[in-house]
């Protein structure tokens, strides 16, 4: 990962965290001079955000260490594997708490106090969490110039900016559901409408960890690159009046900023051993200096008729 690119991904993890646990004292405080069912779930919602916050610096620390005997192509995709445990945590805890929290409450249902304490934490809350989530969309907006916001997610290759992204997203949500629970229950005279809120807020995690459950996925099974890099891998390797054909480019990110190419390409007839030596090693120097993330290049010569054909569709 570039250093720019690692600088902005990191800030945006530790602002999250920073906010979460600032935010979830003074929710847990709120809840309990309150008793509100929902303030108490976005109190355990703003501990699990936090918590996964560590989990993402966590992995992207061990995700840079260098390559070694046991793992060749580094230990990038750790942060995959992270980030998927991230996707469990937020299903099985904060979805999981929340839905039991609001369904207790709502059958067992607490003497409604007085509401002031818990719309100072909500506004406090809802600054921070704002200020975080602008922070997080800047940096996404400017990883992903000219893409749409859910292409870009579904084309990303670093999971801890579209994770704390979707975090927030869901915090600011759940939020303003937890406002309007807890002003309905004082208005109507309902308590019940607060534990409402509660499975109403675990609702959308839920929504949230799956979606973020399935992009995890994906990278941790193994993403190809960018269509654009593969054209421009494709379109370096053909321009060599040495190439007769380009059977195929098989890409796969071994990290966010690194990808693993293998090229399949008829040599001319008649090339020596040495000239298609040369011709490898200055292909490889184009390719690198063409894309600096791709960390590893395998060109193997193989006539057109040999090589088997591998029909790839790129995700939408």
């Amino acid at each position: 990962m570039s250093a720019s690119k690692q600088d902005g991904s990191n800030l945006v993890v530790i602002a999250a965290l920073l906010a979460n646990l600032g935010i979830a004292v003074a929710k847990f405080v709120a809840a309990s001079i309150t008793g509100s069912s929902s303030m108490l779930t976005e109190g355990f919602h703003s501990i699990v955000d936090s918590f996964n916050q560590l989990l993402l610096l966590y992995g992207q620390q061990r995700g840079r260490r260098p390559p070694d005997a046991a793992h060749p192509f580094g230990y990038g995709r750790e942060l995959y594997f992270w980030s998927f445990v991230v996707a469990i945590l937020i299903f099985g805890v904060g979805a999981g708490v929340s839905i039991y929290e609001g369904w207790a409450h709502w059958n067992h249902p607490e003497e409604l106090r007085d509401p002031l304490v818990n719309y100072i934490v909500l506004g406090v809350a809802l600054v921070l969490e704002g200020g975080s989530w602008s922070l997080a969309v800047r940096e996404f907006a400017a990883a992903n110039r000219g893409r749409g916001w859910w292409a870009a997610v579904r084309q990303s290759k670093d999971p801890a900016g579209f994770i704390v992204l979707f975090e927030d997203s869901a915090a600011l949500a759940g939020l303003l559901v937890a406002g309007v629970g807890i002003w309905a229950s004082h208005a109507w005279g309902d308590p019940r409408i607060d534990g409402l809120a509660s499975i109403v807020i675990g609702v959308i995690l839920g929504v949230v960890a799956a979606l973020l459950a399935r992009e995890a996925k994906g990278l941790l099974i193994g993403e190809a690159a960018d269509p654009a890099v593969v054209a421009q891998v494709r379109k370096i390797v053909d321009a060599r009046p040495e190439i007769t054909h380009v059977n195929h480019v098989r890409t796969l990110h071994t990290a966010p900023q690194s990808i693993f190419v293998a090229i399949s390409a008829d040599f001319r007839d008649t090339l020596t051993m040495g000239e298609a030596e040369t011709l490898i090693e200055e292909i490889e120097t184009a390719l690198k200096a063409a894309e600096p993330m791709l960390s590893s290049i395998y060109i193997r010569p193989e006539k057109r008729e040999d090589a088997g054909a591998l029909s790839i569709t790129p995700r939408a």
